[in-house]
Order: structure tokens, then sequence, then C-alpha cells
């Protein structure tokens, strides 16, 4: 390679950053060390001060097996149907122009902007017996507050935006003269479904999925009211936490929360792979 070759080099990767790179980043890592890194780290050692027994006995128990089975079973009951129903509003937000489109394209985002414990507040309200909801629902049997199926009702409030906004700009990017080729090659409306829309927008779905699972996972303002906080029914896991701590039993809420934490670490990890995958088939 001749100097004036390396030269260029030199100066092209030079080009590629970005000034004050150096700055930037060391305030980054900085301000994600201060806010993050640190109270997680706090959290395990916390939970480090008790012995394997105590431990399993804090975050392993019988009650505590039941939180968390509630928990990821409403977090993936909630991201299940956010799937179907999130893609179908992304679907028709991007492919039809109809009166109130904006509005319900902004309405999408409320759950970003209100406050969950509202949101909550708002559900058990309508979900009890003498509810707008309730009243109709408590003659066929169907309890909605203070049940399993309020915990679902809100956490898929809080994430269907998740996958709206995941699925829309890829449907945004998506061309159409595929499913006219498709058509023009005699497939069904079905075979274009099956066959050529939802493979490309597979990793945009599972990305979504597992947003609003994580989510879910973590939900406490919105679940505190309508669930009613029944041990072995309705008690999900960050609800046992701030139980804990108000009775002072620091050690056990942070052995709860680090069991919770790994959970979350799981999910979030498995976004990473399912965004990389993403990128991978888009390229």
């Amino acid at each position: 390679m001749s100097a004036a070759a390396g030269s260029a080099t030199v100066r092209s990767r030079r080009r590629r950053i970005l000034p004050g790179f150096g700055p930037s980043l060391a305030f980054s890592l900085t301000y994600l060390t201060l806010l993050a890194l640190v109270p997680l780290a706090a959290c395990f050692l916390k939970a480090a001060t008790l012995s394997p027994s105590e431990f399993l006995a804090a975050a392993w128990n019988e009650r505590a097996r039941a939180a968390y089975a509630l928990t990821l079973w409403a977090a993936a009951a909630a991201a299940g149907f956010n799937l179907a129903v999130g893609s179908l509003l992304a679907w028709v937000l991007v492919r039809y122009r109809f009166f109130g489109r904006r509005f319900l394209d902004a309405m999408i985002d409320l759950p970003f902007a209100l406050p969950t414990a509202v949101a909550g507040l708002v559900y058990s309200a309508l979900y009890v017996p003498t509810g707008w909801y309730g009243q109709l629902l408590a003659p066929l049997g169907i309890q909605g507050a203070y049940s399993r199926l309020g915990i679902v009702l809100v956490l898929v409030f809080v994430g269907l935006p998740f996958v709206v906004r995941t699925v829309q700009p890829v449907l945004q990017s998506f061309d159409a003269e595929l499913e006219e080729a498709s058509a023009c090659l005699g497939a069904t409306r079905w075979q274009t479904l099956t066959r050529v829309i939802i493979p490309s927008l597979t990793p945009a779905l599972l990305t979504g999925f597992a947003l609003a699972f994580a989510r879910g996972l973590g939900e406490y303002g919105s679940v505190v009211f309508i669930s009613g906080n029944i041990r072995f029914k309705t008690e999900i896991a960050p609800v046992l936490v701030v139980e804990k701590l108000d009775e002072f039993a620091y050690a056990e809420a942070t052995a709860v929360a680090t069991v919770l934490l790994a959970m979350s670490l799981v999910a979030l990890g498995t976004i990473n792979l399912l965004e990389r995958w993403s990128r991978r088939h888009a390229n």
C-alpha cells in the first residue's frame, strides 16, 4: 500500500468518528454506571448477605414461586395478545387512510405518557362488578377486577405500543411489489400473507413480543390497583418485593428482586439476539 493510500485510509477512519467522541463516550459510560450498573450491583451485593439456604428460603419459597409463575404467565399472555392486536393495528395504520387515523396513531403512545398508576385505577373502576364493563361481565361469571384477567388487561394496555411501534416501520418499508408479484404468480391472499408478508415481518414480530413481555415482567403501578394482591392467586413478583420492603426485610426483598432481575436480563438478551437476527435478515 502506498503512502498516499495509507494516508487516505487514516483520514477516512478519522472522518467516521464524530467530533467529541472521547468525552461523549466517557459521559455515557459514567451515566450508565451511576444510574444502572451501581444500583444493580448494590442489589446483588445486598442479596449476597444471605446464606444460600436463606436466599432460597426468601426467593424460592412457595409464595415466591407462585408470584413468579403468575408474573411470567400474565406477561406472556398479554404479550401474545398484543402481538396479534398490535400487528393488526400497525397494518391498518400503514396500509389504509381513513378519518381519525392520526388520532388513532397518537393514541397508541398514550401508555407511554400516562402514569401506569392512573391506568390501574381506571381499569379497576371499570371492571369492578358495579363498573361500566364489570356490570356486563358479572352476569356471565367473569370477574375483571381483582383477578388474573385484570392483571392481563392492564399489561395489555402498557405493552401494546411496543408491538405497534416495532412492526409499523417494517411495514412502511415493505415493498408492495412483492405482493403484486405473488398475486401475478397465482398465489391466494392467504398464501401471500403466510409465505411473503409474515416471513418478512417475523423478526419484528418476535422483537415486539419480547419487548412487551419484558415490560410486563417489571410492571407494578397499574397491576397493584386491579390485582387485589391475594397471595397465591393474584400476587405478582414486584408486589411481593414492595411488601418485603414494607416489612423492612431488605435482604429478602433484594433476593426476590434478584430473581426477577435475572428474568429481565434473560428477556433483554433475547431482545438483543432478535434485533441482530432482524438486521441480518434485513441485509
